[in-house]
């Protein structure tokens, strides 16, 4: 995703195992879908590791300094490029969880109301 026109995700990395079962949908990604995701992404750097024994996962480096790692064990290709679809729309920030589900400027003093209120 661009803020102000600049593209938030700078580095995809993809990890992958070469012999690993759970990395079979990745390997297939990486020769189907890999070279036409970087084709329409030019602005954005795309790493392969080979990592023996390990399960297969995305990481997207973003310009705020954070990272966001997805784990992409036993998914397909298709699977696997929405995942790194979402990485590259995604701003990089961190969730925050809200307090309430009622979110307002200016809080009421007296409380929010609810059913469980007796009178």
């Amino acid at each position: 995703m661009a803020l102000r026109g600049v593209w938030q995700l700078n580095k995809l990395i993809v990890s992958y195992c070469d012999w690993g079962g759970s990395s079979r949908g990745l390997r297939a990604f990486m020769e189907s879908h890999l070279p036409a995701f970087k084709e329409i992404n030019p602005q954005l750097e795309v790493v392969t590791e080979l990592y023996r024994g390990q399960h297969p996962y995305l990481k997207g480096l973003y310009c705020n300094k954070n990272e966001r790692v997805v784990s992409v064990k036993n998914m397909t290709p298709e699977d696997i490029l929405l995942c790194a679809t979402r990485l590259r729309n995604s701003l990089g920030r961190k969730v925050v969880k809200l307090k309430t589900r009622h979110v307002t400027k200016h809080p009421s003093v007296q409380g929010t109301w609810t059913t469980d209120l007796k009178i």
